[in-house]
Parts: C-alpha cells; structure tokens; sequence
C-alpha cells in the first residue's frame, strides 16, 4: 500500500475501549479471507465500535456489526441520514447529491416515485431475452478454450454490457468504465478518486446534453421528462441520478458474480447440485448474497442518540457493513455454512425505505449468469496455485482464473 494512513482523530465522546482496527478498509486489498476469517473475529468484539479508518479516505466510523442494529440504523432515517454518504460530489467541489439513495424520506419518496417504474419485475422481464443473449455470448467465446478470467472475461462486462443497452451508452465505452470504476470503488489515493469522479461526471454531463437535443427510447431521456411536484429535474438531480445508476449498475453485480462463482469453484457438489435443480438456483444466490455480501453504505447522525448502549454525536459516521450483518450468528445460526435451503432474510440489497432500486435486474443477471454457466462449462475449480486476492471497500476477487 503505497497511502499514507492518516493519524486517527478519536472524538471525546467515543471510550477508548471501543476504538478498535477495522480489517476492511477501503481501497486496499489482502490475501486473506473476508469472509471466513476476518468476519468471524470482528463478532466476537463488541455490537458497536469505533473504527480509526474505516470511511473512504481513512477515516473515522462507528462499526455496527449485527443485523438487529443494522435495521434500527436503517429505519431511523432522522437520526442516521443518508445525505453525503458518499465523497464523491463534494470531492470535486459539485452540488449534486447521488439520487434517491442520499436523500432522506419525505423527499426520498418523491424521486423513488419516478424511478421504480423502470425497474420493476415485469419491465425487468422484458430484457431476459437480452441479458441471456449476452451471457451465452460471452460463455460461449471461452468455453471450448477450457478456462478464462472470470472477472475479465464475464463478470465485469457483462453487466456493463446490460447497463449500456439501459442508458444507450456507446458498447465501445465498456474498457473506460471499468477504469473509472476501479478509480471510484477500488482506490484509497482521494487524489484518484476525485480524478475518477470528474472523469464519470463529464461524461454523463455530455450525454444528459445530447440527450436534451436528440431524445432516445433510454433512462436519461426518459429521467428528463419526469416531473416531480410540477417541475423537472435540475440539472443536479439528473446528475446525481445518472451517477447512482453507474456505480449501482456496474460494479455490485460484478462483485457479487466473482464472490458465487468463486465459491462455486470452491464446491463442485454445489455446481451439480444447481445444475440438476435450476430451480433453486434464486434461493442458492440469495443464500450466497448473505454469506458473501461486499457492500459497505454509510450513514451520518443527525443528533445525539444511543444505539446499543453506546452514545453517538452529530456529524459521527455510522458504517452499514453488510458483510458483517450477512455472518452475523445472532441472525443466522452457523453462519460460516452456506445452505441453499436456508431462504435468508439478508439485508445485501439494503433494508427499509433505501433498499435497492436496482435489485430485481441484478437478481436476472447473476440467476441468468449461474443457469447458463452451469449447463454449458463442464465441471470447473479456481486455476491450480491460485492465490485469491480480494479487493476491500466493495469485496471483490481481484482476479478469478477458472479452469475446466
């Protein structure tokens, strides 16, 4: 890691015995296994904790580990605002706010109102014609060659490729988005997050014009029609709805694909087992989605509160791990066991008035992606000798060889 930690400001109000180290730091990356090793330890500490370097940049957060407290956080949406919660717009000196997910209930509603229509189950059905065709494309380029680079090869273009077709994006930008990703969602150096900001938001910028002169049958056409409460979207508001729509429709579906089928390679019977009953293969992704869930969201105290005994100020930053509340054994009794017969009540995709608009495409394309991986790949591991090493922040293998 060649970022300097910055020394950690620990407020009055936090005991010293509750400052403790969080292993999952945003923008690095280890060799070690999240899940397995690193989430069954942080459980055995205390509910709530403070963390020196926990929020994008290193700094300071409350860690809230059990799922119980995680859905009182996520509830209470006076206390513990959305707003900010991300550093991106006021890294590079913007107004816009990403859109709904920072923008706390009564207005959250109103904007909610407006993009649920696009992602319902019946307006997803009508792209899984589309989204197979993609999948059998990219399995069938490597199939007969008897191994690929998962991540590379399947799981970042993939979804990129859906997202593209959503916001009529040329095809050809897919290698620049994944660039500008990894600077968002994989990088600690702010410097580089705030060039890979103003990189995603000029680009956007440049399609909400062109789409104000020439309209398209697309989700920025139609975000510039919409009318909330007698009036259309500022220009921020389309600017923090479009930014949403690219970290959410890019990266969390590739990583949640690398973490199943990593653990897939890992369990052949499991492989089989979806195979011969691709009617379990929704409950097996819900069952995996708790067991390896890699998104980390962020919440700031509006007042002084008590969550759990323990005292919270104005402006303290609240961590939402989800990868924590998945391997919560309060929650979910064995939690290291993946069962595809578990049907667990996980909060992967969120809980409460933010759960993720986006959820129901992102369940099409990892159930598509599994059935057509498994009817059409023989039998496949992880690469012989293969290390895996995983990003941080958002959990993702770094790179995913598979063989067959």
């Amino acid at each position: 890691m060649d970022f300097q930690l910055p020394d950690p400001v620990i407020p009055d109000h936090v005991p010293a015995d509750l400052v403790r180290p969080f292993p999952y730091m945003f923008g690095t990356t280890t060799a070690a296994d999240p899940f397995n090793e690193w989430a069954p330890a942080v459980h055995q500490g205390p509910p709530i904790f403070y963390a020196p370097h926990a929020y994008p940049g290193a700094t300071p957060a409350w860690i809230v580990r059990r799922v119980e407290d995680l859905r009182q956080v996520y509830m209470d949406t006076d206390t513990f605002s959305s707003k900010d919660f991300s550093p991106y717009s006021k890294m590079i000196g913007d107004t816009w706010t990403n859109l709904p997910v920072e923008i706390d209930p009564p207005h959250h509603g109103k904007y909610r109102a407006f993009i649920n229509p696009l992602f319902t189950p019946s307006a997803m059905a009508k792209l899984e014609g589309r989204i197979r065709s993609y999948a059998i494309e990219y399995i069938e380029g490597f199939r007969e060659s008897g191994s690929c680079e998962f991540m590379a090869d399947f799981a970042f273009e993939f979804p990129i490729k859906v997202f593209l077709e959503l916001m009529d994006f040329p095809l050809s930008n897919t290698a620049q988005f994944l660039e500008w990703e990894t600077g968002l969602l994989h990088e600690m150096d702010m410097a580089k997050m705030a060039q890979a900001t103003r990189n995603v938001v000029g680009f956007l910028r440049e399609q909400i014009t062109e789409r104000r002169r020439n309209p398209r049958d697309d989700i920025i056409s139609y975000a510039l029609g919409v009318e909330i409460e007698g009036r259309k979207l500022t220009e921020d508001e389309l600017v923090g709805f479009a930014f949403n729509l690219f970290i959410g429709g890019l990266d969390t579906v590739s990583t949640n694909m690398g973490l199943q089928f990593l653990h897939l390679a890992r369990n052949p019977e499991h492989q089989t087992y979806l195979k011969e009953n691709p009617q379990h293969i929704q409950h097996a992704i819900d069952e995996m989605m708790r067991a390896y869930a890699a998104v980390t969201t962020f919440r700031t105290c509006t007042r002084e509160t008590e969550l759990g005994g323990v005292r919270m100020m104005p402006g303290d930053k609240v961590a939402m791990s989800t990868t924590l509340a998945g391997r919560d054994p309060e929650a979910f009794p064995d939690p290291g066991a993946v069962r595809f017969d578990r049907n667990p009540r996980h909060v992967s995709f969120g809980f409460g008035p933010h759960m993720c608009v986006g959820m129901h495409l992102a369940r099409r394309e990892m159930r598509i992606a599994i059935e057509e991986f498994v009817q059409r790949i023989p039998q496949f591991g992880v690469a012989p000798g293969h290390r895996i090493e995983y990003h941080l922040g958002m959990i993702q293998p770094v790179t995913l060889p598979l063989v067959w």
